[in-house]
């Protein structure tokens, strides 16, 4: 007597069709539109980061305007405000770099999951292939990890640099550990996978 499985080819297809969607959702919104925006083909782009003071009691709370030079203004006290009032195609290059770097990281990651996802029409995700997407994954999660807070602080001292703004931004790189813990445990998935069906592929030549 056979055993029917919780998972069926709808299940399948409404999953593929949620990363399909996220896909395009993350290609369009955060690569596409960022990446028209620094070219000057798109209105509205981004002129403006957040950014932590070195000191907030040297940005007077009661001055909205604190800190203004060569086309920047520096605003707020401890979670401070820096905004370009007419960015150059180099500054909306900056400004957006962060943004669109992290959306590539995370489309690939959806474009693995996807091929993953696939794999299930079969009924079968213990596959070679899938092994080698997850290590993938997990190696794209932690290149992600390190760069989500480096970057940001790599662009803001390259747009700050030469400008009154320096003395006043100091280079500050803050990571989360969560994300490199969850590298890990899929890197440590991947090699399940590996080790899965290796082990299956023995056995079989064995029959």
């Amino acid at each position: 007597m056979g055993t029917k499985s919780w998972w069926n080819r709808t299940d399948s297809r409404l999953l593929e069709a949620a990363l399909g969607l996220a896909v395009v959702l993350v290609g369009v919104f955060g690569a596409l539109l960022p990446a028209l925006g620094v070219a000057g083909l798109r209105e509205g782009t981004r002129d403006a980061l957040e950014v932590e003071p070195e000191t907030a009691a040297r940005i007077p709370e009661a001055v909205s305007e604190a800190v203004t030079g060569q086309g920047m203004t520096l605003t707020g006290t401890r979670r401070a405000e820096l905004v370009f009032a007419d960015p150059d195609r180099s500054q909306r290059l900056l400004l957006a770099l962060p943004e669109v770097v992290g959306s590539l990281l995370l489309l690939l990651v959806l474009v693995l999951l996807l091929k993953v996802a696939r794999t299930l029409r079969g009924g079968d995700i213990f596959v070679p292939a899938n092994a080698r997407r997850l290590s993938a994954i997990g190696l794209t999660v932690l290149v992600q990890a390190v760069l989500t807070p480096v970057l940001p602080a790599l662009t803001t001292q390259l747009l700050v640099r030469g400008s009154p703004m320096a003395e006043q931004i100091p280079f500050s790189v803050t990571f989360a550990g969560g994300y490199v813990l969850l590298a890990f445990l899929i890197l440590a998935l991947g090699e399940v996978f590996r080790r899965g069906t290796k082990l299956r592929a023995d056995t079989e030549g064995l029959i």
